[in-house]
């Protein structure tokens, strides 16, 4: 039986790199999860990983000879061939021509186009809606980590302001007078700009340059210089020393941030990995009902003949209420076949949303028909080396263990918010003052006037409930993670193991399906080879004959179902490893993205 490889195709993603180009140290890099977390997710491995790894090693799927057993006790050698032409899967020609597909919905001579596996699962990927839809994701967090990351961007500010006072005063002469005006006027004009940026450290460095002119008049008080020119220059520096300080908090969001990209990605390949699943199961179920139609038609036909034999003898001994009888079981397999038209037309309509041509939208009246035959070839398999590939390779496994790191993240930084808050400032300022600004500016620049400060700013909430509650939440919710972690590597675990317990239980129905069909069409043969003769062409043998038939396409039907069965329980052996992808030489790349910047 000739199949098809898929050949390489590289899936690339509209999302930027998780990591920042080679060789460029950034702050904003997370090494993921610390290294206690990673040797509790290993030892939790290792113990469902015991089990397996006892066992023999490598199992190669056996299956009785039957079909040889049967042969050889039947002596059928030497109608083996004519038993194989008389039905099974190698009896029929499955050209485009030979299909009775009958029209379509506008009433025309239905059309039909051949379609590969490998097609239908490259335009899955290239065409699938809701690929599309989650390939934007990681696009999405990008952008996300580039917010969060902004946080610690150079931040430019500018104000400017012009004002103009007018304000009664207290008399400050030492003369008691009822004449004197007392009064302050002020026209100012400032404007203050700087560059103020976030630290990882969680403080704060400020760069502020101020320049102010003013004219002041004030009751019979003289002001030198007037109008004047201020000058000033800060440099400030807030850091925290407790709460909110060091990397871990500062960097908390941005992390959380590049987690949640690393996790679309996982759902991205989760996507693929279900979506391409779903190809190649509807794919064989296309086969399923494609042969299902040739062997319907074929049924009809053999009963029409018998049909025609049982009208033959109505002169002789065949009575109307027996041929009415056939002629309403020949109507039923009439109808069966127009069922069966039905049921192809649906599945090839339910591989046509998956693979989303726009060459062959849902709504075109094309039928996709199946170029490849599905295969009946013994897999080896090892319970421990599929577990470990699971494990490796499941995007559900990625997403506990960012689950735990984000729980993780979040409980550190509830654990510092319980301290108290205690910020340190250090503030230096060079101020200068003068008739107009080139002068104060030389002055600011010989650094006549100069204040510094240094301060301690302190707070505790009276009980710290909130920060207490927190961070008790916190920790419940790694708890949950850790759980929710055992509990996925668990699920796996068992669907590893259904996957591989279908795929035997299939490859080994699959022969014992075979042998029912030979004895089937035996049974058929040796009836109609009977009924060749006049004496045997009785209206009971004729009868006879009709239940035969039917009988041989009911175990046509079974196994082509055991193998259609058996190929799906390959494509889900391999969805449950979490290398479907690789199977069908799809390459799962995320590219770097040049446009990210780091600290």
């Amino acid at each position: 039986m000739k199949t098809h490889r898929p050949r390489t195709l590289r899936v690339v993603l509209l999302a930027g790199a998780l990591a920042m180009a080679a060789g460029c140290a950034s702050p904003f890099d997370n090494p993921g999860p610390d290294m206690a977390l990673r040797r509790s997710i290993l030892d939790q491995v290792r113990r469902e990983l015991a089990p397996p790894t006892q066992g023999p090693g490598d199992v190669n799927p056996t299956r009785e000879t039957s079909v040889e057993r049967f042969v050889r006790e039947n002596n059928l050698q030497p109608w083996l061939a004519e038993l194989n032409k008389l039905a099974g899967p190698d009896s029929y020609d499955y050209a485009q021509s030979a299909l009775p597909a009958g029209n379509d919905l506008e009433g025309r001579p239905q059309q039909a186009l051949g379609l590969s596996l490998e097609d239908a699962v490259r335009l899955t990927v290239k065409n699938n809606l809701q690929v599309q839809f989650a390939r934007l994701s990681p696009a999405i967090t990008e952008q996300q980590v580039q917010q969060a990351e902004a946080a610690f961007d150079w931040v430019f500010f500018s104000n400017f302001e012009a004002q103009s006072l007018d304000q009664p005063t207290t008399d400050r002469s030492t003369i008691a007078t009822s004449l004197r005006d007392v009064y302050r006027q002020e026209q100012s004009v400032t404007s203050t700009s700087g560059f103020r940026r976030q630290l990882i450290s969680g403080g704060e460095f400020t760069f502020q340059h101020r320049v102010r002119w003013s004219d002041v008049e004030e009751g019979s008080m003289f002001f030198r210089p007037n109008p004047g020119d201020t000058v000033e220059t800060t440099f400030q520096f807030d850091q925290p020393i407790l709460r909110n300080f060091g990397s871990d908090v500062a960097l908390a969001q941005v992390r959380l941030a590049q987690n949640s990209e690393r996790e679309a990605i996982t759902r991205l390949r989760s996507e693929l990995i279900t979506r391409v699943l779903e190809t190649e199961r509807e794919y064989w179920r296309l086969v399923q009902a494609h042969r299902d139609l040739l062997i319907t038609q074929r049924l009809l036909e053999r009963g029409e003949e018998t049909l025609r034999q049982l009208r033959i003898r109505m002169g002789m001994d065949a009575k109307n209420a027996q041929v009415a009888t056939a002629s309403s079981r020949v109507e039923d397999r009439r109808a069966n076949v127009i069922r069966a038209q039905n049921v192809v037309r649906r599945s090839s309509d339910r591989l046509k949303a998956l693979i989303n041509d726009p060459d062959v939208p849902v709504t075109s009246e094309l039928l996709l028909l199946p170029a490849d035959a599905p295969l009946d070839d013994a897999i080896r398999y090892s319970l421990a080396d599929a577990m470990a590939t699971a494990v490796q390779n499941r995007p559900e496994v990625d997403q506990a263990i960012l689950s735990i790191d984000n729980a993780t993240i979040r409980k550190v930084v509830a654990d510092n918010a319980r301290l108290p808050s205690l910020t340190l400032r250090l503030q230096t300022r060079i101020n200068a003052l003068n008739d107009d600004f080139r002068s104060a500016y030389a002055d600011e620049i010989d650094r006549h006037y100069i204040d510094y400060l240094v301060g301690l700013f302190f707070e505790v909430p009276v009980g710290n409930r909130a920060a207490e509650a927190v961070f008790r939440q916190r920790s419940l919710e790694r708890q949950q993670a850790v759980i929710s972690f055992r509990n996925t590597v668990q699920q796996i675990a068992l669907e590893l193991k259904n996957a591989i317990d279908n795929l035997a239980t299939n490859y080994i129905v699959i022969e014992q399906q075979r042998t029912g069909r030979l004895a089937s069409a035996e049974s058929l043969r040796a009836l109609v080879a009977e009924n060749e003769t006049i004496a045997g062409r009785t209206i009971e043998r004729l009868e006879l004959q009709l239940n035969r038939q039917e009988g041989l396409a009911a175990a046509e039907r079974a196994e082509i179902q055991a193998i259609v069965d058996y190929n799906i329980s390959v494509a889900e052996l391999h969805a449950a490893m979490g290398t479907l992808l690789e199977r069908n030489r799809i390459e799962f790349v995320v590219p770097d993205n040049p446009g990210r910047t780091g600290g």
